[in-house]
């Protein structure tokens, strides 16, 4: 007689699984587990940047194999619910519901996206959640459809969600007008606003409604404005006894417990005197540079967006710090012009804090030409992509075909900071100095 077959395999994980497995692959790990995998990460990360480095001809190798030592991983203060920003996609659910508020399963390229609801989510807090329920709500009531594919029409696009420690929630909702003219545009935001301060959207107390027409992927608030539908044009958030302005496009870190604790680290690193001149490269709304300006005689901010620019400005005025200079373009364009004729005496630090895409090699060329210049603090969200190739340019000997005349940086200490528990993604603090 033939045996029956027993059947070993797993039953299908939910899609509230898949999406919690992708998005926050950890949450299932106890939170000192958490810690211990980011710390083997990091660590690899620096044996790499000292394989790159040997190759270059730089002796970078220390015990255990890594380019400088590596500190143990700081904690975030808040382990669940601790985002103060998060985007939600409008897309096809797996009920087949196009018009599901929530975040990707599946890839583009794989042609299997599924839009799940992120009411599980551990580093969502509430408040985001009840802000995307509202707008599934709303949508799902409109006689217009989701925008999915941009040449298929449709209208209905993304939710950012951003809140502070202060009460203050921002929704910020992007539509693609496609061929709608301004009074149709008009009644739809007429809508929107009616739906989020009367109707069944007022249980969010926004205290920030925007709206963004927008034909692109990702636009700018120079490319498309802002429109304010309803409430006060920015929030507020306190961070080391002090108060910032956010406008809906500015800079912000993710976990404001965690800014607190990665920002007065910074400050110890920085080991900055009364006659220090900081110069904070990609500032965003100031956060680092105004924490820091009590410390110093002198900071200079730079920062491509304009808003946050703006609100750097505004930030440094309210909280009485008559210290800090912002510039407003692109770090590429401001630096260098900005460096080339350096002549103060005072002691100089810089401190960058790009996005993902790592810096400009214009501004990591100016940074290396300023003789100043002889500590650098390089915080990356992601230091085993385009923030590799800014530390081997900051390390690499002078080359005069690159026009790369200065002495070179060597890395000195790392200090990797959990600003995203349940991701896999650290904050990296890497300190040069030459």
């Amino acid at each position: 007689r033939r045996k029956a077959r027993v059947s070993c395999s797993l039953p299908e994980p939910s899609w509230q699984e898949r999406l919690a497995n992708a998005v926050t692959p950890l949450w299932r790990l106890p939170y000192q587990e958490q810690l211990q995998v980011k710390y083997e990460s990091q660590r690899k990360i620096l044996q790499t940047l000292a394989s790159r480095l040997e190759e270059l001809g730089i002796d970078a190798q220390k015990p255990g194999g890594l380019c400088c030592p590596l500190q143990p991983v700081v904690p975030s203060p808040i382990i669940n619910g601790y985002r103060n920003k998060s985007t939600f996609s409008v897309n096809r659910g797996p009920d087949g519901n196009p018009k599901t508020v929530g975040l990707y399963v599946g890839t583009g390229r794989g042609r299997n996206i599924v839009c799940v609801k992120a009411n599980h989510m551990e580093n969502i807090p509430s408040k985001h959640k009840q802000v995307a329920q509202c707008y599934e709500e709303f949508i799902c009531g409109s006689p217009l459809d989701s925008c999915i594919l941009f040449h298929e029409g449709g209208h209905w696009r993304e939710l950012v969600v951003r809140t502070t420690s202060c009460g203050h929630t921002m929704a910020i909702i992007t539509f693609h007008p496609q061929q709608l003219g301004q009074e149709a545009l008009a009644t739809q935001k007429t809508l929107l606003k009616d739906f989020f301060t009367y109707g069944p959207g007022a249980v969010c107390a926004l205290t920030s409604l925007y709206f963004q027409e927008s034909t692109m992927t990702r636009c700018s608030h120079e490319q498309s404005p802002y429109q304010l539908l309803h409430g006060a044009p920015h929030i507020f958030e306190e961070l080391l006894g002090l108060k910032f302005r956010i406008s809906p496009d500015a800079f912000f870190q993710v976990n404001t417990a965690g800014a607190e604790v990665l920002y007065e680290a910074v400050g110890e690193l920085c080991q900055a005197t009364g006659d220090t001149v900081l110069l904070d490269i990609c500032c965003g709304t100031g956060t680092i540079g105004l924490s820091l300006a009590h410390q110093v005689s002198k900071v200079i901010g730079v920062e491509v967006v304009e808003k946050a620019i703006e609100d750097a400005e505004w930030n440094a005025a309210f909280n009485g710090i008559s210290n800090c200079e912002f510039h407003s373009g692109k770090a590429e364009a401001v630096l260098p012009q900005l460096l080339a004729s350096w002549e103060d005496a005072r002691p100089l630090v810089a401190v960058v804090n790009p996005s993902r895409a790592g810096l400009h090699y214009r501004v990591v060329r100016a940074i290396r030409n300023c003789r100043s210049i002889r500590r650098l603090l390089y915080i990356s969200c992601k230091p085993e992509g385009e923030a590799m190739r800014n530390f081997l340019e900051l390390c690499c000997p002078p080359d005069p075909k690159k026009k790369l005349a200065g002495e070179p940086f060597a890395p000195v200490l790392a200090i990797p900071f959990d600003m995203f528990p349940h991701t896999v993604h650290c904050e990296l603090v890497l300190l040069f100095t030459r």
